[in-house]
């Protein structure tokens, strides 16, 4: 998990946290703030760019996405200023902080942007998992239960992103089988 090299300075708070557990959480969710900012324009990227035979449907799910996503940065972000913390959530930081790597520029058909999404949700949701135990770990149950949230959502879309793929590599096996058996 990424830490990003912003010095934090908390803000006072009754919160009945101590300063250092806040730092931690603040630092843990900035990360979750960079990369949740990535991965939203990468879905707007897929939304505006995707080709294909199932364009339609593919726009208006990676509409979805995006628009699912808006809200965890804000839920994020609010979560850090409740902390304390300052939210860092400027497009250079995202950029800069994310653990994602850079979206494919060179792709037009809609599985290869289903493709590509999978590939980056995947590392999302994982960073997700692991967000959940350090702020379980950190005795930060309102956080965790934040990335909970977050998470089911995310593996949930993975499905979808997934259930795409696989659809047509199933269909091309299943249909590869079906002529081996007439023959």
């Amino acid at each position: 998990m990424t830490t990003n090299n912003h010095k934090q300075h908390l803000y006072p708070t009754r919160i009945d946290m101590s300063a250092a557990t806040r730092s931690q959480v603040v630092g843990l969710l900035n990360a979750t703030l960079a990369t949740t900012l990535d991965l939203k324009t990468q879905v707007k990227q897929a939304h505006w760019n995707v080709k294909g035979m199932d364009f339609y449907q593919l726009h208006l799910l990676f509409d979805e996405m995006a628009t699912e996503l808006e809200e965890y940065i804000d839920l994020v972000a609010e979560r850090v200023t409740a902390l304390g913390g300052l939210a860092v959530g400027t497009a250079r930081t995202a950029a800069a902080d994310s653990i994602l790597p850079e979206f494919p520029f060179d792709i037009l058909d809609g599985k290869e942007y289903v493709t590509a999404l999978a590939d980056r949700y995947a590392p999302y949701a994982q960073h997700l998992r692991v967000a959940i135990d350090k702020a379980d770990e950190l005795g930060d149950a309102d956080t965790a239960d934040l990335y909970t949230e977050i998470s089911r959502t995310i593996d949930k879309r993975l499905w979808f992103l997934e259930a795409h793929l696989q659809g047509s590599a199933t269909t091309a096996t299943a249909t590869a089988r079906e002529k081996v058996a007439v023959k």
